[in-house]
């Protein structure tokens, strides 16, 4: 098996070929690419930094040559991903393992986020036992501590260097028993929905499927964008959009601009519901932004402050979430339980507001071009999860034919 080593090999390169003459010895190819802007690399590389900017058709030495360091590791952070992508698509590699501090471990892992989730990925970071989460995103890279600078060999770089080495091998040598594999169908859940995803969740696998259940809250509807793009999903029941509530005032679980956005990239049939788009989630009291002075807030617990939306903010999600629909080629459908999106929005509840709900139903019934059906049900009803499930397992046999 191939396995990918890259490095800002700038001047010297030791190290990385240090863990690529580990990766022979145990039996494996290894393929060193240079991520390096600097200096030429002492160590031949098997992919040079040129070719690596020519992934994404760029001319490196004219950029090199204006000596503008920010430009020169923008191009290889923009190239690696292509790159490496290619090199994954192609089978030419089967694993990936990088050694560097700050500049080495953001260009690596952002080109190791190209990846599909299972796929074997190590980085050996002066910054693995700090904050990751940027380096990571919602990829399974694996981080490991250099312990020492990532700056030539010495006894404790060669052997945390040795075990990261045998750490990858043994990554792309393991059998992984995929034969009682189901089909994969992901869902988004909240609290105030669990009800909702567990009675339909029941009735997919039911239908032979494995239902994966993503947490909406920003990491956990990225991730679940992540997964659906990756190909391996077969449907989606997104029943929990609330991220967007956030992604639109400015709260804190957004999931960015794209949630919803895989589903219409890798053309997967999904049946959408604007639950918990009555929320907003901020944190402590305190920290609710002044302009909200007025509003409805509901304390979840003392870190967690909920804000309900309001009329105007309904009608944008409403919209948002019709027209993410609309993208998606695949068979869609939007299912709206009118009698409450949330717990705490039904008649009688803090977050109550018939007028808020008026605009949300009405902006999806406005700007859909897929299905929409109505039902006289609460979101928790199992009335309304069976239907969400057996409207998805319909467009699933739809999308088949």
């Amino acid at each position: 098996m191939t396995i990918a080593v890259l490095g800002t090999l700038d001047s010297k390169g030791y190290e990385h070929q240090f863990v690529a003459n580990i990766i022979t010895k145990l039996g494996h190819q290894p393929l060193l690419i240079d991520l390096g802007s600097g200096a030429e690399p002492q160590v031949k590389p098997d992919i040079s930094r040129y070719e690596v900017a020519k992934a994404a058709e760029l001319d490196l030495q004219p950029i090199l040559d204006r000596k503008d360091r920010g430009e020169c590791v923008s191009a290889i952070a923009k190239a690696a991903p292509i790159l490496l992508e290619k090199l994954t698509s192609d089978d030419t590699i089967q694993g990936v393992i990088s050694l560097g501090g700050g500049g080495g471990t953001a260009l690596a892992t952002s080109a190791m986020r190209a990846l599909p989730v299972g796929f074997p990925k190590l980085m050996v970071s002066t910054l693995a036992s700090g904050n990751t989460a940027h380096y990571l995103g919602t990829k399974d890279i694996t981080m490991m501590p250099s312990i020492v600078d990532v700056a030539g060999l010495n006894s404790i770089s060669k052997t945390i260097f040795t075990r990261a080495a045998h750490a990858i091998c043994g990554m792309v040598e393991a059998e992984i028993n995929q034969s009682d594999s189901k089909p994969l169908i992901v869902a988004s859940m909240f609290g105030n929905t669990t009800d909702c995803i567990n009675i339909a969740k029941e009735v997919l696998e039911n239908e032979g499927y494995e239902v994966l259940v993503f947490h909406a809250t920003g990491t956990g509807g990225k991730t679940m964008e992540s997964l659906i793009e990756s190909g391996i999903v077969k449907g989606v029941l997104d029943i929990t959009t609330t991220e967007w509530a956030d992604e639109l005032t400015g709260a804190t679980l957004s999931a960015g601009p794209t949630r919803m956005d895989a589903m219409s990239k890798a053309a997967v049939p999904a049946v959408v519901s604007p639950g918990c788009l009555d929320m907003a989630n901020f944190g402590e009291r305190d920290s609710v932004p002044e302009k909200y002075a007025g509003r409805i807030f509901y304390i979840h617990n003392p870190q967690v402050t909920l804000m309900r939306t309001n009329a105007e903010e309904c009608a944008e999600l409403g919209k948002i979430i019709a027209e993410k629909a609309n993208a998606n080629p695949a068979p869609t459908a939007i299912l709206n339980p009118l009698k409450t999106v949330s717990v705490i929005s039904a008649e009688g509840q803090p977050f109550y507001d018939a007028d808020a709900d008026t605009a949300l139903f009405g902006a999806i019934h406005e700007h859909s071009k897929v299905e929409v059906i109505d039902y006289d049900e609460k979101i928790n009803s199992p009335i309304f999860a069976k239907a969400a499930a057996h409207k998805l397992l319909e467009l699933i046999k739809q999308n088949k034919k």
